[in-house]
């Protein structure tokens, strides 16, 4: 299995324990990227997985790769001058109910959103089994939606777009019709329930949302996160549903990624539609239970929660 995912890795800055950055008076700081976070999970559950992007030859820029190494993740970075573009950062508060989370975006004028098609060594798309990017990288500029158009259609496997819609940084309308510019290069479409509807202005049941979906672009998968309602899935004319695991939850921001690295990874080794909503399922709780947007899945520990709900269905 040969997985590349390209895509912008923000520095995400977060007060502890429910603070508000108004009253911090520290943060903690880590990196905070879509396709890096997939490729990451997919990585850590053993399969071959790189990451593409083009970050500011900077501090910050330096501290995000540095922080992807720890995880073991293999990066193939365009390193851009200072003045061409900066390192984008996030700003997040966990909160607790009533409380919601907050997510500011701080990703204008990034060293990303300058992303042409020539500054990717190619070869590493067309030799791929599966592509992936997330619709937060074509947010950043007509420049890098064109540019992740062309490397989706330059890929000859399984091509895969997140949805990855953030208010703070385009509007529903925006996102829907830059991103319907790229689904004739998409087979699988993954996506948060919420995300989804808002994006392509749907109602309904998840069950009949997927399926609407891909009849209309004419996906051949379409998965839909349900946060702790677990995933739905639609492939081959069948709608598959995988309930939530349920953990304690330490910190949920990272959770949909993990579920869309570990299925990449389950897809792209062969293994069938309900394995993969499993195995995307167990990584999505574990990663519930550690903080940040990128943790220190292990592979066993997967596998000992797909295991345990097996053993409960005999």
């Amino acid at each position: 299995m040969s997985l590349v995912t390209f895509g912008e890795t923000a520095l995400r800055f977060a007060p502890p324990d429910g603070q508000r950055f108004e009253t911090a008076r520290e943060v903690r700081m880590r990196a905070d990227g879509t396709a890096s976070t997939v490729a990451a999970t997919a990585s850590r559950l053993g399969g071959d997985a790189v990451w593409l992007s083009k970050l500011p030859d900077t501090p910050l820029g330096r501290r995000v790769v540095a922080e992807l190494h720890e995880h073991g993740l293999e990066t193939d970075v365009v390193w851009a001058d200072a003045d061409d573009g900066r390192q984008g950062l996030t700003f997040y508060e966990d909160a607790a109910a009533p409380r919601a989370d907050r997510l500011l975006q701080d990703r204008g004028d990034t060293a990303m959103a300058t992303l042409t098609p020539g500054e990717i060594p190619m070869g590493r798309i067309q030799n791929a089994d599966v592509v992936f990017t997330a619709g937060s990288m074509a947010a950043l500029s007509a420049t890098a939606a064109e540019t992740a158009g062309a490397l989706l259609r330059a890929a000859p496997g399984m091509r895969a777009l997140d949805l990855d819609y953030h208010p703070g940084l385009w509007s529903a309308e925006a996102a829907h019709d830059t991103l319907s510019d790229l689904f004739d290069a998409v087979d699988l479409l993954f996506a948060s329930e919420d995300q989804a509807k808002a994006v392509f202005d749907k109602t309904g049941r998840p069950r009949e949302l997927v399926h609407t979906l891909a009849a209309e672009y004419d996906f051949s998968r379409v998965i839909l996160t349900r946060s702790e309602h677990g995933v739905v899935a639609y492939h081959d004319t069948v709608v598959h549903e995988q309930d939530a695991f349920e953990t304690a939850a330490v910190d949920s921001s990272g959770q949909h990624a993990a579920l869309v690295g570990a299925v990449l990874q389950r897809l792209a080794d062969g293994a069938p539609t309900d394995d993969a909503l499993a195995y995307g399922s167990a990584a999505a709780a574990l990663t519930r239970t550690m903080p940040g947007p990128l943790t220190p899945l292990e592979q066993a520990e997967v596998e000992r929660l797909v295991e345990s709900q097996s053993d409960r269905g005999r």
